[in-house]
């Protein structure tokens, strides 16, 4: 499992990976906490286990993951430059 967390327009986002060593795949859990407004919880996937392992390992590449004001270069890779 892996977790990374982002701010963009004011709403957090929380992109959680979840692996299944039966199925071989990842999902994902995106939380998406709205400035204004009710948060959304959904899930997507599956996601194959190259492109999940490229993320996972992204996310791995911050010491600080859970901080949604981070700026690192994973964070700002991770989430496209899209950061506040």
């Amino acid at each position: 499992m892996a977790s990374i967390s982002g701010s963009i327009m004011g709403d957090e986002y929380i992109e959680t990976y979840y692996y299944c060593a039966e199925c071989g795949v990842y999902t994902v859990e995106v939380c998406h906490d709205r400035f204004l407004g009710e948060e959304e919880v959904s899930v997507q996937g599956p996601v194959s286990k190259t492109e999940g392992d490229e993320k996972v390992a992204l996310i791995r590449r911050c010491s600080r993951p859970w901080d949604k004001k981070c700026r690192c270069k994973a964070h700002r890779t991770y989430f496209g430059d899209s950061l506040d």
